[in-house]
């Protein structure tokens, strides 16, 4: 909205609107010492009020003003002696009645003095039934609108004011006026808005702590106190609480350009906090007495309480109604393989939970959008911006935009933000989106020209009230209490989730870790103790066969076949044995010559090559960082397997080559072989898992398992990609020096 230069705003915070030194003439004060009721302070106008002499020497009490020993003197100088902070009586003072009000200050007791109007007796006859009236209907006013229509006609009635408005504050302090009932001789403010800058903070916090305000006309002239300075300190009396308190003549005149002559004002508070207005004017100057303004000032209170309990019961029942999503969310999160996945598969309840338009949860950098939400990029800037401010529980904004400038370029789906960080380490959060909604504010008149000085210097108020339209863009409709409740116990119930989850996983880890160190154990005794047996089988098997000279063929046969059958056991056992020995070594770290392993594998596999024409494309193969021993052996594996597998090619094309990334090595392995189907590719790294048969192409099934633990030691990926009749590439990469790998067991 429109601002008000600053230098204008100072102005007005400084006012002394708390100490203005006089009073409205319509009524007197004297200030009292407590323990001698000395009057040691008293308006000017103190004799005329009372018609009686008043000296401003210090050198009456205030049996000498009004009277001793009568009705006034005793009740004051029982208050003087008591705790009460206040009271309001009516007193005769030679024959005229008087409404006398009092205040308890550090500053001395602070009298009012106001004459009994006579013309009031009648209204004030009627108080009990009016409001009587008003609380057996109010009950029938079930929303806000409603109880503020019925409280402005029963204000009207009460004080005969021309026009009686209901005003409520925004979270900005400007103020909108939401119910009117008028007479017609002053123009309608149904619906306009009000700046902020009408009603100075200081002004605010005078509402806020003394609830009603008249002022009879907006020409009097001020009555001051004599002295100036309150002899009890020196310094300028404290009129906070004092009803006949003179007001700002800016106020006066901005009531004049309004077209006011006469205001009453009645603070709307809950829960200690200023809601609203209810705000009275007249055309003409108007007095209203203790008794009728007691009468309004109790309505306020009503009336807050009121509008508190129904604004109470509705945040009851959204935060019933939000709860009920959350659970219902929360319960399918935690059949979830994950909340992340989780919150995008459940898109409806994830929005609902703030009745918001888009959401995104960002964790490790990975953004998960769901509804209408700004482009990645833009998420990612806004939670690093996020992570800047070290926000703790919870972040909302209806104008991104006036927090974090580049929000202007994500207004159409984001100038409402809720944002709730769910890592203390890492910069991760949920969101929630509002777009902006264009509105036309309707001001009572230009805010701009809320305030001006003139040549010597002097504040004045803006002179046109006339209605004004204003576009309002980069704001959405403000998050309601309960939404942003919803909010936050919901970051606490992923929160919850997640750490759960940690614990479940931690468990898990440990049980796993139990478990393989028992399959290790296990597998080490089988394959050790199985050794033997296997040998001596394939062993007694070939001395029978030597010492059986004249056996028939079949038999002969048959014991060929055990032979075989118990050296393939013994491979078997082999393997596994070295499987199991792999998670139990620790890994001895080196540079590795790749190209020199590659020359060792070539020479080693150049019997199992026999005679057939390879033809082999050796690229560059760049040092690692590792294990040498280990990795040569997974190296051998991949090629072993590659001229296993294209043995039947012709002729058979084996391909090694590797690349140097910023962070690790990549090396892979290519051949023309029979390839397989990648919808199986799951089971080729699994212990005893092949895609082709034991007759086709002879093998334990253990050696890619055993090549892809080896990789996993070394905090390295394995990844094969393969055809039927294509040939396979089987490529691993190891983690450069600086990112080390796992040195320990495994």
């Amino acid at each position: 909205m429109p601002s008000v230069p600053h230098d204008l705003l100072d102005q007005c915070a400084r006012e002394p609107i708390r100490i203005p030194g006089g009073i409205q003439p319509h009524g007197a004060v004297a200030v009292l010492r407590p323990e001698d009721l000395v009057v040691i302070q008293a308006s000017a106008n103190l004799g005329a009020i009372l018609d009686r002499p008043v000296a401003f020497d210090g050198s009456q009490t205030l049996g000498d003003l009004v009277g001793p020993r009568t009705a006034l003197e005793n009740d004051v100088r029982l208050w003087a002696g008591g705790t009460d902070t206040a009271f309001l009586e009516q007193y005769q003072i030679d024959g005229r009645t008087f409404h006398v009000s009092g205040q308890r200050t550090s500053q001395g007791l602070i009298l009012e003095f106001e004459s009994f109007d006579e013309a009031e007796r009648g209204r004030s006859a009627s108080l009990y039934q009016l409001l009587r009236d008003f609380l057996d209907n109010s009950d029938g006013l079930k929303t806000v609108a409603d109880l503020s229509a019925g409280v402005a006609a029963e204000v009207q009635t009460l004080t005969g004011f021309n026009r009686v408005l209901i005003y409520r504050f925004d979270e900005d302090w400007n103020g909108t006026v939401i119910a009117e009932k008028g007479d017609g001789t002053l123009p309608s403010y149904l619906d306009l808005r009000f700046p902020a800058s009408d009603i100075p903070a200081q002004a605010r916090e005078l509402y806020r702590t003394n609830r009603l305000r008249l002022i009879p006309t907006a020409t009097y002239t001020p009555a001051p106190l004599i002295p100036a300075l309150c002899p009890t300190d020196g310094a300028p009396l404290d009129m906070s609480f004092v009803a006949l308190r003179s007001v700002s003549p800016v106020h006066l005149e901005y009531m004049r350009n309004m077209g006011t002559a006469a205001s009453l004002s009645i603070s709307i508070v809950i829960d200690g906090q200023l809601w609203g207005l209810i705000s009275c004017h007249h055309a003409q100057p108007r007095y209203v007495g203790p008794q009728i303004r007691a009468a309004c000032d109790f309505l306020g209170r009503i009336v807050a309480q009121q509008i508190a309990a129904r604004e109470r019961a509705a945040e009851i029942d959204e935060r019933l109604q939000l709860k009920n999503i959350e659970t219902e969310l929360v319960a399918h999160l935690a059949r979830a393989p994950g909340f992340q996945a989780g919150l995008v598969d459940c898109a409806s309840q994830w929005l609902a939970l703030t009745n918001s338009a888009g959401a995104a949860v960002v964790t490790n950098g990975i953004v998960l959008a769901a509804g209408k939400a700004p482009p990645i990029d833009s998420i990612l800037a806004l939670v690093e911006w996020l992570r800047t401010r070290n926000v703790d529980q919870i972040y909302a904004t209806r104008s991104l935009s006036a927090d974090w400038p580049p929000g202007k370029n994500i207004a159409g789906v984001a100038s409402g933000v809720i944002a709730v960080p769910i890592s203390r380490l890492h910069a991760s959060f949920i969101l929630w989106f509002r777009p902006e909604v264009v509105q036309t504010v309707r001001w009572g008149g230009d805010p701009r020209a809320a305030k001006a000085t003139d040549t010597a210097g002097r504040l004045h108020p803006r002179l046109s009230f006339e209605a004004w339209k204003q576009e309002v863009r980069e704001r959405a409709q403000p998050w309601r209490s309960a939404e942003l409740l919803s909010a936050a116990d919901f970051r606490g119930a992923i929160i919850n989730f997640v750490l759960q989850r940690a614990e479940e996983r931690a468990q898990l880890t440990e049980e796993l870790q139990r478990s393989n160190k028992e399959l290790e154990a296990f597998s080490y005794s089988i394959s050790h103790d199985l050794r033997a047996p296997f040998r001596h089988i394939a062993g007694y098997a070939e001395l029978l066969g030597e010492e059986e000279p004249d056996l028939k063929a079949l038999s002969r046969h048959y014991l060929d076949g055990i032979i075989a059958a118990a050296l393939s056991a013994g491979e078997l056992v082999d393997d596994l044995l070295h499987f199991s020995q792999l998670g139990r070594t620790n890994l001895k770290m080196s540079r590795i010559d790749m190209t020199k392993v590659m020359a060792e594998i070539r020479r080693s596999l150049a019997i199992t090559e026999g005679q057939r024409p390879v033809e082999w494309e050796i690229g560059v193969l760049p040092p690692a960082w590792g294990d040498t021993t280990l990795v040569r052996q997974a190296l051998f594996n991949l090629v072993d397997n590659a001229l296993k597998y294209s043995r039947d090619a012709t002729p058979p094309r084996i391909k090694v080559w590797g690349q140097d990334r910023p962070d690790e090595v990549l090396y892979c392995v290519e051949d023309n072989g029979v390839g397989f189907d990648m919808n199986y590719a799951g089971k080729l790294f699994q212990v005893f898992q092949r895609l082709h048969r034991q007759e086709d192409f002879e093998g334990t099934g253990i050696g890619l398992a055993l090549t892809k633990r080896i990789i996993d030691r070394h905090g390295g990926t394995l990844e094969a990609k393969g055809a039927v009749g294509q040939g396979a590439a089987f490529s691993f990469t190891l983690p450069k020096r600086q990112t080390g790998g796992n040195r320990g067991h495994a």
